[in-house]
């Protein structure tokens, strides 16, 4: 097996939480408070590639050398709907300055290939060494959905080596199946599970992702 270009974080806070969505007992409240504890630090260690510049700030005793986000740079935070959602919301206080891209794919029960049916798409900026993707969805399983968001934002010009992959949850089959494709796309997860089912759902996983943060489960 080929290098992947995988960052699994691992803490105690982000499994105490894992533990926590991955029962089936834990209620959409619960459900959705320990999933948004877990992106903080997800998101944490995706921020590690956007620029930075150098400022020089006057605090109330004296001047400070800092860092701050380059504010040429342009990100776009684009959430798979609809479970992509609950991370948005996490990713809007951390980047209150990102443009949001919402990608609107369901996955066909029977041949398990996504169907898109609503892309908003925010204008890339000429400058595409200064522009950054976030590509948002707690489930990386096949990794179908994965590949068209991924290649969406490449057709419009961002670059490869500046999209990363963030998913709560993903499966070998599905990592592959990105980095195979889209070797400079960075994936991040918090949990690299076994395999995928004959419904091409994640196993252990934690079932539907979206129907139990939005309460729609039968």
């Amino acid at each position: 097996m080929e290098k992947l270009n995988l960052k699994i974080v691992s803490n105690p806070i982000i499994s105490n939480n894992l533990a926590i969505i991955r029962d089936k007992n834990t209620d959409s409240e619960k459900f959705s408070s320990a999933l948004k504890r877990i992106a903080y630090a997800l998101f944490y260690e995706a921020s590690n590639n956007l620029p930075l510049v150098d400022v020089n700030i006057e605090t109330p005793v004296a001047n400070a050398n800092c860092s701050v986000f380059d504010k040429d740079m342009q990100l776009i935070v684009a959430p798979i709907l609809r479970a992509g959602l609950i991370f948005q919301e996490i990713a809007q206080k951390l980047f209150p300055f990102a443009n949001i891209h919402h990608i609107g794919m369901y996955r066909d029960e029977k041949t398990l290939e996504p169907v898109w049916y609503y892309d908003k798409r925010k204008e890339i900026k000429k400058d595409k060494n200064k522009v950054y993707v976030m590509i948002l969805d707690p489930m990386l399983a096949t990794g179908n959905s994965s590949v068209y968001s991924i290649e969406n934002f490449i057709n419009k010009g961002v670059l490869e080596q500046n999209i990363t992959f963030i998913s709560l949850i993903a499966s070998l089959q599905g990592i592959e199946n990105v980095n195979s494709k889209f070797p400079n796309v960075k994936i991040i997860t918090a949990s690299l599970d076994e395999k995928l089912n004959y419904k091409g759902y994640i196993v252990p996983g934690l079932g539907d992702a979206g129907d139990r943060i939005f309460n729609t489960l039968d």
